[in-house]
């Protein structure tokens, strides 16, 4: 038998097993499709890994292929009420942040009108490394610009920031070893080797090795991610994107258009270090298709977590604007991605905009997230009976039995399981930033964008760097690896410094 080459999301046949999943969620009647690709041999989609084992003949595919444009040509239910569209999304919300300064509802904001801000600290953001194509903003530049925003001229928002590259980077290394893991084996690891609840790095180091050979770490990462051999950094998808969304800023501004974020790809982004729905449209890309098609043509991943792992830059670079913020992910997230997966990015940013202002409340930031997704969406129910059962339910293991009952049924990269873990840790852990990470891991699902996620809010909140853990930051040794031309071997704090100036352009 000769060795096929099986590229992982994007072979037909396994498109089309995930596509009928994705039709049983957004209620679709894919009855009769279901039953003509079993007749014909057809596999469902596989539960976790990007492609099947044995390659599909080539009837199969073509089939595959056939099937693929019957099912969507089939209109989905939800549509009224998940609305993907920019104009559409804001009619569905009835609180849209107004602009700067307001996140929140009026009565939410009357409510915390003499709320002070955080503490005072430096700046730390001396590192220039990295890319810019624009003239840089002088250091000095907030106080010269009377019409931004308040959050915007805080002289505390690049130590914010830095804060905030730390704590996306710390949150996706934790996560990283135990990726693709079920919950279970992540429980049991952690309890074998000391470290249940979670509360610092993986170790392999007194794993039984039954228990090593029953639920080996993720094997891109655990020769870079426990805690016996981290050195810096090491490359990850939730790290290159806020890079690629950087240099998205610095090339095309904050006025950029979908179809620049696919030109920024084909030139900066190999295809290699794409997955799911974005190794989708990358391929869509390349056959000549444009923006809004780049995300829905044979792309069963449109709902995942892709568009929500790219949001955070959004969020940075718009402190105290969730507003505009969920606007600019909106245009990152329409190339990829529709309806819930273009929600998760706009709730990402929103709540990272409003975590960014220097107000300091975790609650504040993920009630700012709900104000623009449509309050009957999915998305808007995961995130809701994620932050209900944080409060009520006081020991967090049993927050996230409760999640996985109900959300085991989708894929562990879906965005709506992810959501409600995400908006439960950043509940329980109240702010704290080691909580926040350990409880977005020890969920399971997608450990390290959530771990990601949750530490960039968690750093925001945090205010500077110093106010991390040691244990957290040091390992990273201020230096990240990455694939993306010019930032290779970077320091957060240089990362920090050209985030603070894309926030101060206008």
């Amino acid at each position: 038998m000769s060795d096929a080459l099986r590229l992982t999301w994007v072979q037909p046949e396994d498109l089309l097993g995930h596509e009928l999943r994705q039709a049983a969620e957004d209620g679709r009647d894919a009855g009769e499709v279901t039953a003509a690709w079993l007749a014909a041999g057809g596999s469902p989609a596989p539960p976790a890994a990007g492609a099947s084992v044995v390659p599909a003949s080539p009837e199969l595919r073509t089939l595959a292929l056939r099937l693929l444009d019957e099912l969507s040509s089939v209109p989905s239910p939800l549509a009224a009420q998940e609305p993907t569209g920019l104009a559409a999304i804001k009619a569905a919300c009835p609180n849209w942040p107004t602009g700067p300064g307001d996140p929140l509802p009026t009565k939410a904001r009357e409510a915390r009108a003499s709320r002070t801000t955080g503490t005072t600290g430096t700046t730390g953001t001396t590192g220039t490394t990295g890319p810019d194509s624009r003239p840089a903003a002088p250091d000095d530049a907030a106080a010269s610009l009377p019409d931004t925003p308040a959050a915007v001229r805080d002289p505390r928002l690049p130590d914010r920031l830095h804060a905030a590259w730390l704590g996306r980077a710390a949150g996706c290394l934790l996560g990283k070893p135990v990726e693709k893991l079920p919950l279970h084996a992540i429980r049991a690891i952690a309890r074998a080797t000391g470290n249940w609840p979670l509360h610092t790095w993986f170790t392999a180091k007194g794993l039984p090795a039954e228990l090593a050979r029953a639920h080996p770490w993720n094997r891109r990462s655990a020769t870079t991610s426990l805690a016996e051999n981290i050195d810096g950094m090491p490359e990850d998808d939730d790290l290159n994107y806020p890079l690629l969304n950087l240099l998205l800023l610095q090339r095309y501004g904050r006025r950029f258009t979908t179809a620049d974020v696919g030109r920024l790809w084909l030139d900066e982004l190999p295809a290699g270090r794409t997955f799911t729905a974005e190794r989708i449209a990358y391929r869509n890309l390349l056959s000549g298709l444009e923006p809004p098609l780049t995300a829905c043509h044979h792309n069963p991943f449109r709902e995942w977590i892709g568009a929500a792992i790219r949001a955070d830059v959004h969020g940075w670079t718009h402190p105290g604007d969730p507003g505009a913020a969920a606007e600019q992910a909106h245009r990152d997230a329409t190339l990829t991605h529709t309806a819930s997966g273009v929600h998760g990015a706009m709730f990402v940013a929103a709540a990272v905009a409003t975590a960014a202002d220097g107000a300091g409340d975790v609650h504040r930031a993920l009630a700012a997230g709900l104000t623009v997704v449509p309050p009957a969406s999915r998305l808007a129910h995961a995130v809701r009976l994620g932050i209900d059962t944080a409060r009520a339910e006081p020991d967090f293991a049993s927050v996230v039995d409760r999640l996985h009952t109900a959300y085991g049924q989708y894929h562990w990269v879906h965005v709506l399981p992810n959501a409600a873990l995400l908006a439960a840790a950043l509940t329980h852990a109240d702010g704290d930033f080691g909580g926040s990470i350990c409880r977005a891991v020890s969920g399971g699902w997608d450990t390290d964008s959530n771990g990601a996620t949750a530490g960039s809010i968690a750093g925001l909140l945090a205010g500077r760097p110093g106010e991390l853990p040691d244990r957290w930051t040091a390992p990273l040794k201020n230096r990240l690896s990455t694939s993306v031309a010019g930032f290779d071997g970077t320091g957060f704090d240089a990362l920090a410094h050209l985030t603070h100036q894309e926030a101060l352009r206008p």
